[in-house]
């Protein structure tokens, strides 16, 4: 957990340096914290750090890195503690039907996930593209090898398994969107990620986001996360969701 902050932390520093437009820069970096606290009779903690980082190699090839820590306590005792990135290389980013490579990891605590990595690649398509709309559109596939702490989940066919490997699709949609005169940014991204050999393993994601620009590099953000994977660990829920509100910096205008 201390590694994973002090990563994102980072981030904050380089933020730090001189704020430009964002479509003049190489490398373009954005870090939000949200969450919710209430102490007293009842202690309750909601934390959710994310940064995202976009590398220009060259003209026409582009890394972009979405990772995120997400802890939850009740009563001082830990509920959720999970880390996920997400990284992607875009080449013929010029051209509005372009390919990707993608390289994912993550780990999930309540979902006794002890590790889970993914690999592929696909195709990505350019919706809209205007200077205050960007809609985008990939379909990918991928390798998943995913490692549990238990044997027991709430699909029976993957009882006596540990470890769980199958190959996947996934469709992406994602959305950013300027209004009222740059006085409101709308963020959306929706996955939808089905195996290709288990018609009952299956997950899907939906982040979406409301920001209000309060100086050039600070904006006020509303976060709302919710997810949904078939095959958990008996007897977890197959289904969550988050509400979180703070801040997001950048190093762009």
């Amino acid at each position: 957990m201390k590694r994973l902050l002090y990563i994102l932390l980072l981030s904050a520093s380089a933020v730090s340096g001189q704020v430009k437009d964002k479509d003049s820069i190489q490398l373009r970096i954005d870090l939000s914290l949200t969450g919710f606290w209430q102490g007293g009779n009842v202690e309750t903690l909601i934390f959710r750090a994310a940064n995202k980082i976009d590398y220009q190699f060259a003209k026409n090839v582009k890394f972009r890195s979405q990772n995120s820590y997400v802890l939850q306590e009740f009563g001082r005792s830990k509920a959720d503690e999970d880390i996920l990135s997400l990284n992607f290389l875009n080449i013929n980013t010029h051209k509005r039907l372009s390919p990707l490579a993608l390289a994912f990891f993550s780990t999930n605590y309540r979902r006794q996930i002890d590790y889970r990595y993914i690999l592929g690649g696909g195709m990505s398509y350019e919706v809209l593209k205007k200077k205050k709309h960007k809609i985008n559109m990939s379909l990918t596939g991928e390798y998943e090898h995913t490692e549990f702490q238990t044997t027991d989940f709430k699909i029976d066919d993957y009882d006596g398994f540990t470890a769980i490997n199958t190959w996947r699709s996934t469709l992406w949609f994602q959305g950013e969107h300027h209004l009222f005169s740059n006085k409101m940014i709308l963020k959306h991204e929706f996955y939808f990620q089905p195996s290709l050999q288990e018609g009952d393993n299956f997950r899907w994601r939906g982040d979406i986001s409301l920001e209000f620009p309060v100086w050039d590099f600070l904006n006020f953000k509303m976060n709302y996360y919710r997810t949904y994977e078939s095959v958990v660990v008996a007897p977890q829920l197959q289904e969550d969701e988050f509400l979180t509100f703070g801040f997001t910096i950048k190093n762009y205008k």
